[in-house]
């Protein structure tokens, strides 16, 4: 009998799939999260506090949803952003995503600590943007720059909120993914995988070595997946640090993790293209401020200079059109197609971005506006803070 097509309702039914098909440790990895979970929760609550002010009797032409990204076109203002080793929720991985991600003429993000080679992801994606830890200090990063560059990526984003970690969670503590499947790791883990048999022959078909081939560990040889956190916070970039990069890459840069207008308007000042509007998905420094409510207050600082992105809590069509409105050029998608990843692989992934599609679409019918270029923030309802406007708080 034929399998019938996976078609996802909504992010939160992508969680629900992923939840069930994954062993509880590999779904609390991707959850993700730090201490009290607070950035986690406010990332979402940023979203869900701004409403939108639709308009009736319009005229409902087609809408167009293409938006021009550090010049080049998406088919609409959605990029899946980088994440590790993401083999872990499928044998896909990377490059299910990339695949998808093409199709649906939008550009993808990789993680330096991706599970497949870069080269491998440049060859089913024409719009690749490659994200950057200094690992290996200046030595590794040039090298990572000059791999970067051979492979055909177009953008490269320096990653820069994780200079430290505050040392926990008020969570069960979600375990690191070991050097290589063994024994020990086998007998550790076996009661999840024995309520996830086929994740469990899915992944382990795809080899026992959990390395990242982008990145050169000890004696030339690609890094254990068990030492890539440790490393990505060894040689956080400084602002000397970033200056040099720009040296380095003469495409697009981006700089990802600013929160503040004073960072942003140092970002600027530093010659990057684009500032990415992140706290890491809540993975970072627990306390701070939801991205879509530092989003108004970097725009004015610099949204002249540099484009300004935007990640962390977006879950639907309708957060897209609120980040543009408030005048993001686009989202970066990152725990939705994780989870879409796990629960039907390139399809899973396919069937969310089409997804985003239809909701950014009717959101756009519903406010009557014809285009996401003319999206602004007398589209939205938005809350009154205290200092008597929308931002950060």
């Amino acid at each position: 009998m034929r399998q019938r097509p996976l078609v996802l309702t909504s992010s939160e039914h992508a969680r629900r799939l992923a939840k069930r098909k994954l062993p509880r440790s590999v779904y609390e990895f991707i959850e993700g999260g730090n201490e009290e979970f607070r950035t986690v929760r406010d990332n979402r609550t940023g979203f869900t506090e701004i409403g939108f002010r639709p308009r009736i009797a319009e005229d409902h032409a087609p809408r167009d949803l293409r938006a021009t990204v550090l010049g080049r076109e998406l088919s609409m203002p959605v990029i899946t952003t980088p994440a590790g080793f993401i083999r872990i929720a499928h044998p896909g991985g990377e490059l299910a995503v990339a695949r998808a991600s093409a199709s649906a003429g939008i550009a993808v993000g990789i993680s330096m600590l991706a599970s497949v080679a870069i080269e491998e992801i440049t060859a089913v994606a024409p719009d690749v943007w490659f994200q950057l830890y200094m690992i290996g200090g200046r030595e590794g990063t040039a090298t990572a720059i000059e791999r970067a560059k051979r492979a055909g990526c177009r953008v490269l984003v320096v990653t820069a909120d994780l200079a430290g970690s505050t040392g926990g969670s008020d969570r069960r503590p979600v375990p690191s993914p070991p050097a290589r499947v063994d024994l020990r790791t086998a007998l550790r883990f076996a009661p999840q995988m024995a309520r996830c048999p086929g994740w469990a022959l899915n992944f382990l078909r795809g080899g026992l070595a959990l390395t990242a081939p982008n990145v050169l560990g000890r004696g030339g040889r690609p890094m254990a997946m068990s030492e890539g956190g440790a490393a990505l916070r060894e040689y956080p970039p400084t602002w000397p640090d970033i200056a040099w990069i720009r040296e380095q890459w003469s495409g697009p840069l981006v700089l990802k993790g600013i929160t503040s207008a004073e960072d942003a308007r140092r970002a600027a000042d530093t010659g990057v293209d684009a500032v990415s509007v992140s706290n890491h998905g809540g993975n970072g420094l627990d306390g701070a401020p939801a991205t879509i409510r530092a989003l108004p207050e970097i725009v004015q600082a610099v949204g002249d200079r540099v484009e300004v992105l935007l990640d962390g809590g977006v879950r639907r069509g309708g957060d897209v059109v609120k980040a543009v409105a408030l005048g993001a050029r686009a989202v970066l998608i990152g725990r939705p197609y994780i989870w879409a990843l796990a629960a039907g692989g390139e399809e899973g992934v396919a069937s969310l971005l089409k997804l985003f599609r239809r909701n950014i679409d009717g959101t756009l019918q519903l406010l009557a506006c014809r285009s996401v270029q003319e999206l602004n923030p007398g589209m939205l309802r938005l809350p009154v803070c205290t200092c008597g406007r929308y931002g950060p708080g």
